[in-house]
């Protein structure tokens, strides 16, 4: 990738630091995309050691790409998106990756593919990643910056996704004591 078009994809890229999410900072403020991204890339290299048999470099590579379609979208939250709101910011999303530099393009779709099929370890880990670090950012929010539905879903949400890991499922349940706890010690 040559320096002007590096500035070109950064400048893309850079909308994800303005992008509010749905979650709140443990301050009281909006979240932003690209802090979720962080986040979640944090997650990836704080847990490498629990597996070693999986390529974490790809996992945190999955971790900052994954939501660069919400450049072009903003922000869903999950009990809002419906498979428009899905098509409407891949295909966007596309858009852009196709007009990247061809290896970066490539290496781009190869991962987007792998993180939508969930068949690989890493993908496995990197949509676990996902999940858990909204409910443990939730958890880190005040009560107050929760809306009705989240109480529910905090409780139960990413069950699914963790299933196939030992550590990962430990790691839901002690989110779920966290979010128990919150709950009982702020009403």
């Amino acid at each position: 990738m040559n320096t002007r078009e590096l500035l070109d994809a950064l400048t893309v890229a850079e909308r994800l630091k303005d992008t509010t999410r749905h979650c709140y900072t443990s301050k009281g403020r909006h979240e932003s995309v690209a802090e979720h991204s962080w986040m979640m890339t944090m997650m990836a290299f704080f847990m490498k050691n629990e597996f070693p048999e999986a390529d974490m470099n790809k996992i945190i590579q999955m971790c900052i790409i994954h939501d660069l379609g919400e450049c072009f979208t903003g922000d869903i939250p999950t009990f809002m998106k419906n498979e428009t709101h899905e098509q409407t910011e891949k295909n966007l999303l596309l858009d852009w990756v196709w007009s990247l530099p061809e290896k970066t393009r490539q290496e781009m779709m190869d991962l987007y593919a792998e993180m939508e099929e969930r068949k690989t370890l890493e993908a496995r880990i990197y949509k676990a990643i996902d999940s858990l670090e909204a409910l443990i950012q939730h958890n880190f929010s005040d009560l107050s910056t929760w809306s009705e539905n989240e109480f529910e879903l905090n409780l139960n949400y990413a069950d699914d996704r963790v299933t196939f890991s030992e550590y990962l499922t430990r790691l839901r349940e002690d989110i779920r004591k966290d979010t128990i706890q919150k709950i009982k010690s702020e009403n």
